[in-house]
């Protein structure tokens, strides 16, 4: 079974963590991953920096111009997670825009992805439509699950179209506004919230964007199986670095 897919069935509400690969140093992939499953993260989205990255807040669009810098690519990255699955037993997935995959060739990127022990992918600009054309068999023949996103403006026909296409989970984008860090979910969207879990899908939904710490995850998790922390956590990791992790996850929960 997919280790996305096992970690779903799981009893808890579950912690997963983005970062974008390269940064703040480029050798910190490993010893991040080692660190936050050592931590008690539950699963762990690794950003391919890109260049223009249009979903992104300052925070991560900051880092994914670092990590470039730094000299982070894909290739690199895929010689970083070689050997990965004898440290690290978590789900893993790769989360970026679909045109360095495209240069690096998706059938050669699925199937690294495979090699090196990648779960699934999270891809904001690649379209179900084209998806489901082109490229759900390469996918599926990899053992990819391929995460697709919804948002507040998402219609219902829409959202069970794209649950009727994935195998792992939802990614429930809390506003329409980019990556970042909030104090809180005003009433809009904890209805928004409400209206997805009444919908009773047929795939678990995590939130992403704004969640920051032990109150937004809490109230993120009251009707999802989980949430993602991403800006907050690059934040520390630019204060403290990787030595900052345990205490930032402790914090969470």
């Amino acid at each position: 079974m997919n280790r996305i897919n096992k970690k779903l069935q799981e009893d808890k509400r579950l912690l997963s963590i983005y970062f974008t690969a390269g940064y703040p140093n480029i050798e910190d992939t490993v010893p991040i991953l080692k660190s936050l499953e050592e931590h008690g993260v539950d699963m762990v989205e690794i950003g391919l920096p890109f260049s223009d990255p249009l979903a992104d807040g300052p925070t991560i669009q900051a880092s994914s111009t670092h990590a470039l810098q730094n000299g982070m690519t894909t290739q690199k990255l895929f010689e970083q997670l070689h050997g990965i699955r004898d440290m690290v037993s978590i789900p893993l997935l790769l989360m970026g825009y679909f045109n360095p995959i495209l240069q690096y060739g998706v059938a050669a990127f699925c199937k690294r992805c495979q090699e090196v022990g990648i779960d699934g992918l999270i891809i904001p600009d690649l379209p179900l439509t084209e998806y489901k054309e082109h490229y759900q068999s390469i996918f599926e023949m990899h053992g990819l699950r391929n995460v697709f996103l919804i948002t507040p403006q998402t219609s219902e026909a829409r959202i069970r179209e794209i649950d009727d296409a994935s195998s792992g989970f939802i990614y429930m984008v809390s506003s329409a506004s980019v990556t970042g860090a909030k104090s809180g979910f005003g009433e809009q969207q904890t209805s928004y919230f409400k209206r997805i879990e009444a919908m009773n899908l047929n795939h678990p939904q995590i939130v992403g964007f704004g969640i920051s710490n032990a109150a937004t995850f809490t109230a993120a998790t009251r009707h999802a199986k989980g949430a993602i922390i991403g800006s907050a956590f690059i934040k520390m990791l630019t204060e403290k670095g990787v030595s900052g992790i345990p205490d930032f996850v402790n914090s969470i929960r």
